[in-house]
């Protein structure tokens, strides 16, 4: 039997997903819901705070999102409240992309073995917890099944210089990925846990001598190119399809091959 695949414009018509994590026109998330709405999906878009509203809420138009709202996940009741919005305004999700990760200063610039407390637990908390937290408040609303997806790092699995204690947290998110992807399966919701290459984002810019990272990268990749916002956005919108409805619990490489070369 050959598959029939929907025309690529309307493949995801009629889906409704949320988008988390775009801070401007350079964010991974930005690229994926850009591939998500040229197949079709209505989106729901959220910016961190009023300071990044005015580099968001211009893209979040260009989606033509109905739903644009704050979400701070160390806020107290804004994660709830988007998903709250989500069930009134629509009554469903379809898919979800948590594009989000931070850490103190001090926990991301030091050593492993001598990070605060504080720092870990704000590391773990917006990193990996929120991507839990969502997970089930989405659960109820993917009523015919969906797709949840986040953003990790080759950092999770090999010691990747400079990366510390995100390389931890992102180990963690991996992990959360597979538990949920078993809990959730029956449902018909898949769980994927998205991993690019170096990208010049904002978030990166954090990372000491993240140039010479993605200078290692693009010499090192079997590719020997660097990925772009679109290839990931490219990708990850194919793993939302009806034919990727038996993809699920993994982790997805998006770096031209370099998580293979020693």
């Amino acid at each position: 039997m050959i598959p029939v695949f929907p025309d690529s414009k309307v493949a995801l018509k009629g889906k409704k997903g949320l988008i988390v994590g775009i801070a401007n026109d350079q964010s991974i998330a930005w690229g994926c819901a850009r591939a998500f709405r040229a197949l079709g999906a209505d989106l729901a878009v959220t910016y961190l705070n009023d300071r990044a509203r005015k580099h968001v809420e211009p893209l979040a138009q260009a989606l033509e999102a109905p739903i644009f709202m704050p979400l701070d996940v160390m806020a107290e009741g804004q994660t709830e409240a988007v998903f709250e919005r989500i069930a009134s305004e629509w009554g469903q999700l379809d898919f979800l992309l948590h594009s989000i990760a931070f850490s103190p200063k001090e926990a991301l610039h030091g050593r492993v073995v001598d990070v605060g407390r504080d720092g870990f637990l704000k590391t773990m908390d917006v990193s990996c917890w929120s991507f839990l937290r969502m997970a089930h408040l989405a659960e109820p609303l993917m009523k015919n099944g969906g797709t949840l997806f986040t953003m990790t790092y080759y950092g999770s699995q090999m010691v990747v210089e400079n990366y510390n204690i995100m390389g931890v947290a992102k180990a963690a998110l991996e992990a959360s990925v597979r538990y949920v992807a078993a809990e959730l399966g029956p449902k018909g919701i898949r769980v994927h846990a998205i991993s690019p290459g170096p990208l010049a984002t904002r978030a990166a810019s954090g990372i000491p001598e993240f140039d010479e990272l993605m200078d290692k990268a693009q010499s090192k990749a079997p590719s020997r190119s660097l990925v772009s916002i679109d290839d990931v956005g490219n990708a990850t919108a194919f793993l939302a399809l009806d034919g990727a409805k038996l993809i699920t619990g993994s982790v997805l490489y998006i770096d031209g091959g370099y998580h293979i070369i020693d």
